[in-house]
């Protein structure tokens, strides 16, 4: 019998009560997310990345950022697997974090949202998989931030997923890596509407926050993408005065910049780059040699060539580490121009790394 096909389902769960790694308690948690794909089908979770959000598939607000690789026929064939998405707690599209009201005091968190990691993202996502009732999933896959999701999964809860498919990470996000989340921390904060955080909607740290999309663009691109695509033009002449754009990359990075300012919070920003600096899979597991073995499923690792904050080198010595505890595992390295962000792009290099690892590894 045909399976029957889910609508794009957008909508926000509670799960209750959340115990942070820190000790403190969130009450009345919420999680949004999007469901989509086959009923009943087996269910492939899917992590976003640091500005994503639940909306991997087309939406009420537009295409959705994995657009391409899922679908109906795609990589992820939605005709044989439904796909979850949720928004990372602490992001600003629907799930709790600076942006909610704090049940305890009747007002927003803003900068009062307590620090969250990785791992505390992952507990609330599978609060959530119970809430749906989704006993078992056959892959969770997902980039960068999302990537760091992935890694946590499979160690937090071993046996309740078939296959992971971390994309475009590494098992500790490295010093070079939190530099620049230092670096984009420091211009939101420094932006004289700031305010301590305690800033209006209508009058939050833009140029900040700007500032910070703009560091994060120059290395999520390689330079040599960079270099292919502006070519050194000119959009104005150059004895104009400093502040000007004279440049098309220059032009390019305060799009992005006004881009994310209109979409995005500053307060939540900083709590995901936050969780982000401790993403470490070894902390507290006595390093990530001994973490490493305790993976129980089959790992397809992804990388992309000229990734400057996860380079390839390093995940390929992390998976031959997990390889080391006679584990299934295997990397890939995609080439790319576009660097860091090449798991958002060009599907037709990498999808069929996934479809052929799905098909690979099923069960006999």
């Amino acid at each position: 019998m045909e399976n029957t096909k889910l609508p794009a389902v957008n909508h926000t769960a509670a799960i209750g009560e959340l115990t942070l790694e820190s000790g403190k308690v969130l009450n009345d948690v919420h999680i949004a997310y999007q469901r989509i794909g086959a009923a009943d089908a087996p269910a492939i979770f899917v992590c976003h990345a640091l500005t994503g959000n639940h909306y991997t598939l087309d939406s009420e607000i537009g295409e959705g950022w994995w657009t391409g690789l899922l679908g109906s026929g795609e990589y992820i064939d939605l005709g044989r697997y439904q796909v979850i998405t949720t928004n990372v707690l602490g992001g600003c599209d629907g799930s709790t974090g600076a942006l909610s009201i704090n049940p305890d005091t009747g007002v927003p968190y803003g900068p009062d949202f307590p620090v969250i990691t990785i791992r505390d993202m992952v507990h609330a996502q599978k609060k959530l998989l119970d809430v749906l009732g989704i006993r078992r999933l056959e892959a969770v896959i997902g980039g960068s931030l999302g990537g760091m999701q992935v890694l946590e999964w499979g160690l937090l809860y071993p046996d309740y997923m078939e296959r992971l498919i971390p994309i475009a990470v590494t098992p500790t996000l490295s010093d070079y890596a939190i530099g620049f989340n230092a670096a984009g921390r420091s211009a939101i904060i420094s932006d004289p509407l700031w305010n301590n955080g305690r800033y209006s909607p209508d009058c939050g740290p833009r140029k900040g926050l700007g500032i910070a999309r703009m560091i994060g663009m120059l290395t999520y691109r390689s330079g040599r993408l960079f270099d292919h695509r502006f070519q050194r033009k000119q959009t104005g002449n150059w004895e104009t005065i400093q502040e000007e754009a004279v440049f098309s990359v220059e032009s390019y990075l305060h799009y992005q910049a006004d881009k994310l300012a209109d979409r995005f919070d500053a307060n939540c920003y900083l709590t995901l780059l936050k969780a982000m600096d401790t993403h470490d899979i070894g902390r507290g597991r006595g390093g990530v040699a001994a973490a490493s073995q305790n993976y129980n499923v089959p790992m397809l690792c992804v990388g992309f060539s000229g990734d400057l904050l996860y380079p390839v080198d390093s995940m390929q010595e992390f998976i031959l580490l997990v390889q080391s505890g006679n584990k299934e595992a295997r990397f890939q390295e995609v080439n790319t121009m576009f660097g860091h962000d090449g798991f958002l792009t060009e599907f037709d290099k990498w999808g069929n790394l996934f479809a052929n690892f799905m098909r690979e590894t099923i069960k006999t």
